[in-house]
């Protein structure tokens, strides 16, 4: 079968590997979608230190049941499904208490193992989620960023009618903020990339903030009628920015942190102290793909309206590098495998 795999940093190709045959507690599944995610081109850079090479890419994957075994989600031959990528041991303490997403020994398709930009995978059935017979492939990955929007928020207890500041108008901040629209709350969205927030604008963000012309602090104090933001959620990882995070906080708020720093950030206590700041990380997502699927399927958010483009499986070499050269040019581009 075929299969993008990243030979080494810079290095990606479509090659012909084989195709793996379900273990016992395992589905197959044909490969029908699948996206391109962030973690992708920072695997090509070999930017993510998590990365290990030769890897075969992909975690946003979506495809049909060819066969599986008896399972609790119901799931059987023929349903369309998308696929939890993220594996855990299931003994550790966080997996005790049902916070898997924080697994001791956590696996991430496409980082640590082989992921699904395949034709055919495998994948245990218990880490699957059925999606409506009727939901366009093309769109079906995009539940997989979305649960990582969510979870964020959901860690943040973003409540209606609250002010959400969201550092990073990419994938997740989009997502995020559409869905805290969604909430009933109120998204601040800011970004160096003024093509960005206009495009946030026509998605029915109004609320914008450019870095690079703006005082961020002053336009949400403006906002927020001078609380500034009961939650703020950062997706950049920018050092700077997660700094900044103190200051963009309501005494008393919330801030969550799900963008990954190259380097740690300095935080002054007192700040976190003063204002009473709860602080939380938000890793991945852990229950939030029904939701997710759901979201999308009903049009309760306009997830479909942040695909760059859908290409065919053996673009997706070529569009890696372009993306990497020209990231600008793009912001989510998802796969059609078959």
């Amino acid at each position: 079968m075929k299969g993008v795999r990243i030979k080494e940093p810079r290095k990606v190709d479509l090659i012909d590997i084989q195709k793996k045959e379900p273990s016992k507690n395992e589905a197959l599944l044909k490969v029908k979608s699948a996206g391109i995610c962030g973690s992708d081109i920072g695997a090509f850079r070999g930017a993510n230190q998590l990365v290990s090479y030769p890897r075969i890419i992909g975690h946003e994957i979506a495809g049909e049941v060819l066969s599986i075994p008896e399972n609790t989600r119901g799931i059987k031959k023929g349903d369309k499904v998308i696929v939890d990528p993220y594996l855990y041991c299931g003994h550790c303490y966080p997996c005790s208490i049902k916070r898997t997403n924080c697994c001791e020994k956590l696996e991430v398709l496409g980082v640590h193992v082989d992921g699904g930009m395949v034709e055919y995978f495998t994948h245990p059935a218990e880490m699957l989620y059925k999606v409506p017979d009727d939901m366009e492939w093309g769109l079906i990955p995009l539940a997989e960023p979305l649960t990582i929007a969510i979870h964020g928020l959901h860690r943040g207890r973003l409540k209606e009618g609250e002010h959400v500041a969201i550092n990073g108008a990419g994938t997740i901040g989009l997502l995020a903020a559409m869905a805290a629209q969604y909430y009933g709350a109120i998204p601040i969205l800011i970004d160096l990339v003024e093509d960005r927030l206009e495009f946030a604008k026509s998605l029915g963000i109004t609320n914008v903030i450019n870095l690079l012309e703006e005082d961020v602090i002053e336009k949400i104090s403006k906002y927020t009628d001078g609380r500034r933001a009961e939650m703020v959620l950062e997706a950049s990882g920018a050092n700077e920015a997660i700094r900044n995070t103190l200051e963009m906080v309501s005494y008393a708020g919330r801030i969550v942190f799900t963008g990954w720093p190259k380097k740690e950030t300095l935080l002054p206590t007192d700040i976190i102290t003063k204002k009473e700041i709860d602080i939380r990380g938000g890793r991945t997502s852990v229950g939030e793909f029904e939701e997710a699927i759901d979201l999308i399927y009903n049009n309760k958010i306009k997830a479909k309206a942040i695909i760059t483009k859908i290409i065919s499986m053996e673009d997706v070499p070529e569009t890696i590098i372009d993306i990497e050269e020209n990231p600008g040019d793009y912001l989510k581009v998802n796969v059609m495998v078959s």
